[in-house]
């Protein structure tokens, strides 16, 4: 599986959002400075190229769907971010959150318990 630039991430997300959209329908829920158009849909259809997305006909239009779930890619990449740069480490992961004050005490502890009762 691919990375996704942000722009094909930006997209891939509305389309899981909505789970089928016309270009037109992913242009409006674009926040922000809107692409134009044809530039909307070049994208479309690269992720359709890449395997991210298919699409329905209808006539001279198509409705584009994800083929690959949020999940999916989020376990990919994160799994890749881990090892490219926390060595692998979760605990090192989890460190550096905590260093950077991004986690709570409380937040460790609910994760400290959701482990233990896994286990």
């Amino acid at each position: 599986m691919q990375r996704l630039t942000n722009k094909e991430e930006e997209v891939m997300k509305i389309l899981w959002h909505l789970d089928k959209a016309f270009v037109k329908e992913i242009l409006h829920e674009i926040k922000g400075e809107k692409p134009h158009y044809n530039t909307l849909s070049t994208i479309v259809r690269n992720l359709e190229e890449k395997g991210f997305v298919d699409h329905e006909a209808f006539g001279n239009t198509h409705r584009y769907f994800p083929l690959v779930t949020k999940e999916d890619y989020r376990k990919k990449f994160v799994n890749s971010a881990i090892a490219d740069y926390y060595d692998d480490s979760y605990k090192s992961l989890v460190s550096h959150f905590a260093k950077e004050e991004k986690i709570s005490v409380a937040e460790l502890k609910e994760i400290i318990d959701l482990i233990e009762k896994k286990n």
